[in-house]
């Protein structure tokens, strides 16, 4: 029986183009690759072939790389063909390739069997997905520095370390005598110490390439009429909103995005918020409080200039039903405004302390300056980076009690399997199957 597992992809975008590549990986791209281009190229040359049919027809010219296992990106044989793009040519080859025993890849396939097949770690493998999704130039070789390995590299020192120590006190349990000088012994105290500090310093490292990766959401919210869409303009440096003095003008969300220092920030604009609004007024409403909801930060817009809303703008702020923090913003600054105000204070219109509210921004949203320490990372690294202090922060606890060593072995266990999960020695299936299933097809 033909074996089913060689998979095949179109690897490149859809559309018309100079080249299109096609990949093929599995244990049977020799034998398809002979039928396509003929005798094998040489390994990691390309080479010029014809891309037959089934007749012996040419479909095309082009490019025929071939990578055998295990010299390859999968572990496995590989075949890349680069085609003249072109939705008709690419599908033809595509098709040619799964008539020959070959069948279609699901989203992540490749990268996910360069994983089975210890080419790449799992962190490394979703380093590849975040350069491809990359918003920034900093968001790109952060990404670059996970896909060399810098970030398993720190994960692997601080595992080795948990499991020097595990072994250290494990050995321990069964003998009394060496049980009460564990908890005496001082250098297991500097020892833990240590990887905590080491495992501070790389979350700090990995929360600033979640932000990279991911960005924030930030709302502008307010009454009508306060510069909220002056304000998103301001940032963005366009006309993307619409501005005038009528009341209402904003009646859905407008999304803009900037960058702020390398930080991708989404910049949500709404509808002026007040009571009684009419009907479709009251749906922008509506949806701006939803918004706000889910944001990593909210811009509260305030008409610096107007007595009556600064004196209303701290009880408005505090009967908003929303989780974000929010940061008071006094426009209209080039006016005459109270001078105790408590809040940024800006003018959309002139640019006044626009910088101001920028590093504000970043400093709010726990951005820091960039240097070459930042890595890629997602929030699942920084939920088992989280769950691996806290059993290590336990385990110091008990040791400083003088609770029995079993309690200490089992918290470093916990850290042990928690650290583990990032470059995915133990890994369940779902989750991995989660993880690649968000990558692009051929990748």
């Amino acid at each position: 029986m033909v074996p089913l597992d060689t998979i095949a992809a179109i690897a490149t975008p859809p559309g018309r183009g100079g080249i299109g590549v096609i990949r093929l990986s599995g244990t049977l791209a020799a034998f398809i690759a002979q039928q396509i281009v003929g005798p094998l190229p040489s390994p990691r040359h390309a080479t010029r072939r014809d891309f037959v049919d089934a007749l012996g027809e040419t479909m095309d010219q082009g490019l025929a790389l071939w990578f055998p296992a295990p010299h390859s990106f999968t572990g496995e044989d590989v075949l890349e063909l680069h085609a003249h793009s072109g939705p008709v040519v690419l599908d033809l080859l595509l098709a040619r390739l799964v008539s020959l025993g070959a069948r279609l890849a699901r989203p992540g396939e490749f990268s996910e069997r360069a994983f089975l097949n210890d080419k790449l770690d799992l962190a490394q493998a979703e380093a590849v997905a975040d350069l491809i999704d990359a918003g920034s130039a900093a968001a790109a070789r952060a990404a670059v520095r996970s896909l060399a390995g810098e970030f398993s590299a720190r994960v692997y020192a601080l595992t080795d370390a948990i499991v020097d120590l595990r072994v250290y006190v494990e050995a321990s349990i069964d003998f009394v005598d060496e049980d009460i000088e564990l908890l005496a012994d001082g250098g297991v105290a500097t020892r833990l110490a240590g990887m905590i500090e080491d495992l501070s310093a790389l979350q700090m490292c990995a929360r600033q390439g979640r932000l990279l990766q991911e960005g924030c959401t930030v709302v502008i919210a307010g009454r009508p009429n306060a510069g909220k869409s002056s304000l998103l303009n301001a940032l963005v440096g366009t006309e993307a909103a619409i501005v005038t003095e009528i009341p209402g003008t904003t009646r859905d969300l407008l999304r803009e995005r900037i960058d702020l220092d390398g930080l991708p920030v989404l910049l949500i604009d709404t509808a002026g918020l007040r009571a009684n609004p009419e009907r479709i007024e009251a749906e922008g409403i509506r949806r701006a409080l939803a918004e706000m909801a889910q944001a990593d930060h909210v811009l509260y817009v305030v008409d610096g200039s107007d007595v009556e809303a600064v004196a209303a703008a701290a009880g408005e702020v505090a009967a908003l039903q929303t989780q974000s923090a929010i940061t008071l913003i006094f426009n209209k600054a080039d006016q005459p405004m109270e001078p105790e105000l408590s809040g940024q204070r800006i003018s959309a219109k002139t640019g006044l302390g626009l910088e101001v509210l920028r590093a504000h921004l970043k400093k709010v949203l726990g951005f820091q300056s960039l240097d070459a320490g930042v890595l890629s990372a997602r929030r699942r690294h920084l939920e088992a980076l989280a769950r691996t202090a806290d059993a290590l922060a336990t385990a110091q606890a008990r040791l400083v009690s003088g609770t029995s060593t079993e309690l200490i072995a089992e918290e470093l266990k916990l850290a042990h399997d928690a650290l583990s999960e990032i470059t995915g020695r133990f890994t369940s299936d779902d989750l991995l199957g989660e993880i690649f299933a968000s990558f692009c097809i051929g990748k």
